[in-house]
């Protein structure tokens, strides 16, 4: 059986040398592109030299909308503006630092990544999700750690850094084979990426950037961060038990029986430690913390007169809840983090959790410095109205070869999919495609929230095979740790039996969710738009 089990795993490596080839190009052709900050930095300036060679030959289409929508030009066409003159520069010299600070993922994420960070440096987060893995059955330990991968989506990092590296040890502590474990962990974490039982920091981050876009169409229009809750929650338990088929069937069979030799260190058995009594206890208390925030704020909603429910219409949707939700993600995990840290003795005072906020903020750097330039693109493909002129152009193209249709999501995704491949990072190809995919779909008669929707299962099918992705290295050292002449390829062959049947399983769950059972994605969003 095991020699049965190794040919399969030989004649795989042999198969896939094409493919191996063909994933090495993209690979090159991945790192001709600048890094993402000055990629933006570029498609900033070409905005505006664009912008001016467009305004020049006086490029315009008909505005689709109302005659009575708001922003409609009198003349009822939609022109290409200049910043290539003296009043462009005006705008763009005066608006630099506006343009920054109100970038809308800017203060939501940050605000969000806060209460995410006590949670993480308590170590509730961690804890949780060992508590997760190691309490499953053998048989359903797999399941567990996808999940758990899944779930690790909430703290960012933490599924990359902990769960991964985790999982491996958690096979090869069973007798299965390590890189097993690796792939399921890292199928969870990074394919099931946009899935999650709770809202995480990506929820405010993607639905700022479809704000944004939809404002080219509707100035008026709000994306809140909740608004794919419904579709993601479900997604979560989709994902997991995809993810576990293809690691029982596919991956694990091909992989064989692990060989400790083959590993480029020395392996001591690996056996995991359950979490410690205190641990437990702490885990409880936190949970019981976590209950009684959600049953406050249940008090709030729930009842016909709550609070934070619209004043106007006394609904939940469109309600101060709903527009405020950043700030209940940070109270929802400061609190039963902070509870859990000071319980284990990680978390002692006030200074604790300062210096937890604090740390976090000192990786988002990077990101900070990212969002300066994008923020500056997307003000000024808003500005030119090139975003605008793009989407009424595609939608025509798309009535005209009759893909008006729910049909057209599934070349949206696959699309999506394939721009991933080269730019790994979500917020950075949302800001680049939402204003001109929002729009256009839009303009065809569907809801932003419904585009983001689509958008986030084609952004995070294709992150395990995609050697853009800026942890794609770090797994490719972990899983090297097991195989000692693992290359890049072996680990795509490894991850892209994941890529292709989330990317197929996923697409059909969208479409059945919202177009069969007529299922909104989230709370009080929309399927179609209605000017």
């Amino acid at each position: 059986m095991n020699n049965n089990s190794n040919s399969i795993a030989q004649q795989d490596k042999l198969n896939n040398g094409a493919f191996s080839r063909f994933l090495a190009t993209v690979e090159w052709l991945g790192n001709l592109l600048p890094h993402p900050v000055t990629l933006f930095a570029m498609l900033a300036v070409f905005i505006v030299v664009l912008s001016g060679i467009l305004g020049f030959f006086e490029i315009s289409v008909a505005d689709p909308r109302p005659l009575d929508a708001k922003g409609r030009a009198p003349d009822g066409m939609i022109e290409v503006v200049s910043l290539m003159n003296a009043e462009g520069l005006q705008r763009i010299v005066t608006s630099l630092v506006t343009n920054f600070t109100g970038f809308a993922p800017l203060g939501t994420v940050l605000v969000a990544l806060l209460g995410v960070a006590v949670a993480e440096h308590s170590g509730l987060l961690a804890t949780a999700m060992r508590s997760i893995v190691l309490n499953a059955s053998k048989r359903g330990v797999t399941f567990a750690i996808v999940f758990a991968g899944i779930v690790s989506n909430t703290a960012a990092e933490l599924g990359y850094v902990v769960l991964i590296p985790l999982a491996a040890m958690i096979f090869h502590s069973l007798g299965r084979h390590p890189l097993a474990g690796l792939a399921a962990a890292f199928a969870g974490v990074s394919a099931g990426y946009s899935a999650n039982l709770l809202m995480g920091t990506v929820d405010p981050l993607l639905s700022g950037i479809t704000e944004a876009a939809a404002h080219m169409i509707d100035p008026d229009y709000v994306v809140g961060p909740e608004v794919n809750w419904y579709f993601m929650f479900i997604s979560t338990f989709v994902i997991a038990i995809m993810g576990t088929f293809v690691t029982e069937k596919i991956v694990e069979p091909r992989l064989g029986k692990f060989d400790p030799k083959n590993a480029s260190v020395e392996l001591e058995p690996q056996l995991m430690q359950p979490p410690t009594a205190k641990e437990k206890y702490a885990l409880k208390m936190a949970g019981l913390a976590f209950a009684i925030v959600c049953g406050i704020l249940a008090l709030t909603v729930v009842p016909e007169n709550g609070i934070l429910r619209d004043p106007e219409t006394g609904k939940v949707a469109g309600s101060p809840f709903l527009k405020g939700i950043v700030a209940f993600i940070f109270i929802t995990f400061a609190i039963p983090g902070f509870v859990y840290g000071k319980i284990v003795g990680t978390m002692n005072n006030d200074r604790d959790v300062i210096a937890a906020m604090a740390k976090s903020m000192n990786t988002l750097g990077l990101y900070i410095t990212l969002v300066f330039f994008a923020a500056q693109f997307v003000a000024f493909f808003k500005w030119t109205n090139l975003g605008t002129v793009l989407a009424v152009k595609g939608a025509a193209t798309l009535q005209a070869l009759g893909l008006n249709g729910p049909e057209v999501f599934v070349i949206f995704i696959l699309m999506c999919g394939l721009v991933n491949l080269s730019l790994g990072s979500a917020s950075a190809q949302w800001a680049v495609t939402a204003p001109i995919f929002v729009p256009m779909l839009m303009l065809i008669g569907f809801a932003p929230e419904v585009i983001q929707a689509a958008y986030r299962v084609g952004d995070s099918v294709t992150n395990v095979i995609a050697p853009m992705m800026s942890y794609f290295g770090l797994i490719l050292a972990m899983a090297a740790r097991y195989q000692k002449d693992l290359g890049m390829g072996t680990l795509i062959a490894m991850m892209l039996p994941y890529s292709l049947i989330f990317i197929v399983g996923w697409t059909i769950l969208f479409y059945i969710w919202v177009f069969v059972f007529n299922m909104p994605v989230g709370p009080g969003a929309a399927t179609y738009y209605q000017p």
